[in-house]
């Protein structure tokens, strides 16, 4: 199996607080990999660690086999790490489709010289954006939207668009934080096909979320973290089920 991503004795600590302990982790392209554990367990630090917002400590974080522990956050984007947050992070005074295109990870238009001497290729990379863009916009029901204020929309359908921004990143990696908060209904419905579909199209997928049915219906397995360790990795019933795994994450 070809591992997208693959995590070696990762650490992370903030004086005595410990986010990250010896944290090993496979994803294989394809693969819905579930990220489950209470609040505090560590699963939004390991996200910040991969995609580059946190620096680890010590260990290795591996991108289709190469080494991206340097590399800053953006560098990571531009190799294809794309990420969603929990609190979706939109830019709230941008419309729908300027947010989207924000998010290519191969854009000319960043390039003052580009820019400068190069203006077809920039107008051309960015008529491609904007298609790609209407084109995920459609998938989720929302290419009425692409001129709206993001603001105007109702909290669920944000929700979609932090994923439709983080679907114009083409790369193979894809990290969705807690996609499934207060999302309901038609978004809950259009949330669940398109990651599936990702999955489908090759893309390795990680989900931290706290909504169990979301995880059993699209995840075949799933990792349990608590106190910045992981406690257990395997098939999805078989950690649901598991009365130790319960009481850990719900108490006694």
């Amino acid at each position: 199996m070809s591992h997208v991503l693959r995590t070696e004795g990762l650490n992370k600590r903030f004086g005595g607080i410990v986010v990250c302990d010896d944290v090993n982790l496979t994803i294989a392209g394809g693969e819905i990999l579930g990220l489950i554990g209470p609040n505090g367990a560590g699963k939004t630090s390991l996200f910040n660690l991969i995609s580059g917002v946190l620096r680890p400590d010590s260990g290795t974080i591996r991108l289709n086999g190469k080494a991206v522990n340097g590399e800053p956050l953006y560098r990571r984007a531009r190799l294809g790490v794309a990420r969603t947050w929990q609190h979706m992070l939109l830019f709230r005074s941008m419309t729908v489709m300027e947010n989207m295109l924000v998010a290519p990870r191969h854009y000319p238009g960043e390039s003052i010289l580009r820019v400068t001497v190069g203006r077809a290729g920039v107008r051309s990379a960015e008529r491609t954006a904007r298609e790609r863009a209407h084109a995920i916009l459609d998938r989720m029901a929302l290419d009425g939207t692409a001129d709206m204020p993001v603001t105007d929309l109702p909290f669920g359908q944000q929700k979609l668009i932090g994923l439709a921004r983080a679907l114009m990143n083409d790369g193979p990696l894809l990290l969705l934080d807690e996609p499934m908060a207060g999302v309901e209904g038609a978004a809950y419905e259009t949330m669940q096909r398109v990651v599936r579909q990702e999955a489908e199209s090759g893309r390795a997928i990680c989900v931290v979320e706290h909504n169990v049915s979301f995880i059993r219906d699209l995840c075949s397995r799933a990792v349990f973290m608590i106190n910045g360790r992981i406690l257990q990795d395997g098939p999805v019933e078989e950690l649901i089920s598991s009365t130790t795994l319960t009481e850990l994450y719900f108490g006694a």
